[in-house]
């Protein structure tokens, strides 16, 4: 169903960007994109992030592309953001890879739901606030109304639409059953709300 969602998004985005002659832009959108969807369609952790970093350069690329003196200094503090997050993710893939060969499992790099019972451990939790990041689940969720914004216009429509939502879907696929993101999911929602009502930029409403 992401994968459906994620292409018909894409043709939507490239016809609105018909107009456009900009090949950084066309190439960035399409790494990016090629990048959500190798995470959707991932079988296994390693494979998730390779794709979950094409992602992270790709949409770095489409907010330098605006080539302004804030743009650049948004792609920095995003890029940033996004190192952390895929270094937190590669930690819980290093640790969730020992914990399961230790514990004789027959495929210990699977992406498959984390049991919310048996499979809490530092590996998993590292994941899971890898996700959460590129989730702008709070308190990591400053980059996503600070680098929308700063894209071109085409940018910014095609951005709005991957890096949170692969996330979503990570948290799905990964976490079903967890508690904590009954909580994490309420926080953001009144969070989301109560910023957007003090906002003025649309495109920081919308972020």
């Amino acid at each position: 169903a992401f994968g459906f969602i994620f292409t018909i998004n894409a043709t939507a985005a490239f016809i609105y960007a018909f107009y456009l002659r900009d090949k950084t832009q066309h190439i960035s959108a399409l790494l990016y994109i090629g990048g959500a969807l190798g995470a959707v369609f991932a079988g296994d952790l390693i494979t998730l992030y390779i794709f979950w970093e094409i992602m992270a350069i790709a949409s770095t690329m489409l907010i330098l592309a605006r080539r302004s003196k804030r743009s650049y200094g948004a792609a920095f503090r995003y890029v940033l953001v996004h190192i952390l997050g895929g270094l937190f993710l590669l930690a819980g893939i290093v640790i969730t890879f020992h914990f399961n060969v230790s514990n004789g499992s027959s495929d210990p790099i699977a992406f498959s739901a984390f049991d919310p019972e048996t499979g809490r451990h530092a590996g998993t939790w590292l994941i899971l606030i890898g996700f959460l990041v590129n989730a702008a689940a709070p308190p990591f969720s400053a980059w996503l109304s600070d680098a929308y914004p700063e894209g071109t216009i085409t940018g910014s429509v095609i951005l709005s639409a991957y890096t949170t939502k692969t996330a979503v879907y990570a948290l799905i696929r990964g976490f079903p059953g967890w508690d904590i993101l009954l909580v994490v999911g309420c926080v953001m929602a009144l969070y989301g709300i109560i910023f957007a009502l003090l906002e003025n930029d649309m495109r920081r409403i919308l972020a």
